[in-house]
C-alpha cells in the first residue's frame, strides 16, 4: 500500500489553523470565566504576545535533560494526537495521517504528553514537585478511566476502531449520533473530559488557588512557550476525539469549530459554578460518578 505524500502538507495546514482556533478559544473563555466573576479579563491578542515574547526568550539556567525534554514530550502528545486523527469527515485533504486501528493510538498519545512532563517536573529540583506529579498522575489516571471505558464501549458499538468508519457510522442525522444510541458511554466520556481539560474544580496540579507551583512556575522562556503552545493543541486535538466518537464528527471547518466550541464551553461552564477540590475529592468523584457509567455502557452494547 503506498502512501500518499500530500496528505503531509494538508496536516500541517490543519496543525496551523488549530493553533490559531486554540488560542482565539482559550482567549474567549477566559474572558467568558472573567465576565462571570465581574472582571474584564485579558485581551483577546495576549495569548499571542505572550507566545512571540517567550519564543525570544533564552535561558542559561541549568537542569538535567528530562527537564527540558518533558516541555518537548507534551508538545508531541498534543501535536500526535491532532496529526493522526481526522479533522474533516469526508475530507481527502483533512483527513490527516489517520489509519485502520488509529483509536488505540490516540489513547497512547493522550497519555504520553502527561508522563513526559511527569519526568519533567521530577528532575526541576523543587521541593514541591513530586507532590505536584503525585496529583497529576493520580487524577489523570483516574479521569481516564471511564473514558477508556466508553472508548472500548463505542468500538464494541461500532465493531471497528478506525475514527473514520465510526463517524461514517453516526452518518445520516442526528439520531445517529452516539450520543442517542448509547447516551452512558457519552455521560461516561464527558464527565471524564472534566478531569482531562484540569479547569475547576479539577484543577488540582497547578492549584492556582496556593502558593504557585507547578510548570508555569518552574519553566520559562522557549520552554514555557512550548507548554503555551501545547495548551492551544491538546484541548482541541482531544475535543476532536470526542466530536468524532460521539457528536457525529464534522463534515466542514464551520461545523468542526462550532461543535469543538461547544464541547469546551462544557468544561468552561463546569469551571466558573464549581469550586476546587482536594485531591481525594477529585478521584473519589470520578471513581464514584464516572467509572459506573463506563462500565454500564458496555453491559449496554452488550
Amino acid at each position: 500500500m503506498s502512501f500518499d505524500w500530500m496528505k503531509i502538507p494538508y496536516a500541517f495546514l490543519t496543525l496551523f489553523i488549530v493553533v490559531n482556533f486554540g488560542f482565539l478559544m482559550n482567549a474567549f473563555i477566559a474572558k467568558i470565566a472573567a465576565r462571570v466573576g465581574r472582571r474584564h479579563g485579558i485581551p483577546i491578542w495576549q495569548y499571542y504576545a505572550d507566545m512571540v515574547k517567550n519564543y525570544g526568550l533564552r535561558s542559561s539556567i541549568t537542569h538535567g535533560v528530562m527537564f527540558y525534554l518533558g516541555p518537548v514530550f507534551r508538545l508531541s502528545g498534543g501535536v500526535g494526537l491532532l496529526l493522526f486523527m481526522p479533522a474533516i469527515y469526508g475530507s481527502t485533504m483533512f483527513s490527516n495521517l489517520s489509519f485502520a486501528g488509529d483509536l488505540i493510538l490516540a489513547l497512547y498519545f493522550i497519555f504520553f504528553g502527561t508522563l513526559g512532563m511527569a519526568l519533567g517536573a521530577g528532575e526541576s529540583g523543587h521541593p514541591h514537585a513530586a507532590i505536584g506529579i503525585t496529583r497529576g498522575l493520580s487524577q489523570v489516571t483516574t479521569a481516564e478511566l471511564p473514558f477508556a471505558l466508553a472508548v472500548f464501549s463505542v468500538s464494541l458499538q461500532y465493531q471497528t476502531l478506525n475514527v473514520t468508519e465510526i463517524v461514517a457510522a453516526q452518518q445520516g442525522g442526528m439520531l445517529n449520533w452516539t450520543l442517542f444510541t448509547n447516551p452512558l458511554a457519552v455521560a461516561a466520556a464527558m464527565l471524564s473530559f472534566l478531569g482531562s481539560m484540569m479547569r475547576p474544580p479539577f484543577d488540582i496540579v497547578i492549584a492556582p488557588q496556593e502558593i504557585p507551583i507547578g510548570p508555569p512556575t518552574e519553566y520559562h522562556s522557549s520552554y514555557l512557550a512550548l507548554m503555551q503552545t501545547n495548551r492551544a493543541i491538546f484541548p482541541v486535538a482531544k475535543i476532536v476525539i470526542y466530536m468524532n466518537l460521539f457528536f457525529g464528527g464534522a463534515s466542514d471547518w464551520p461545523t468542526f469549530f462550532f461543535k469543538v466550541f461547544l464541547i469546551y464551553l462544557w468544561s468552561a461552564f463546569v469551571g466558573v459554578v464549581f469550586p476546587r477540590f482536594r485531591v481525594e475529592q477529585s478521584i473519589r468523584w470520578f471513581l464514584v460518578w464516572a467509572v459506573p457509567l463506563g462500565i454500564l455502557s458496555i453491559v449496554w452494547v452488550n
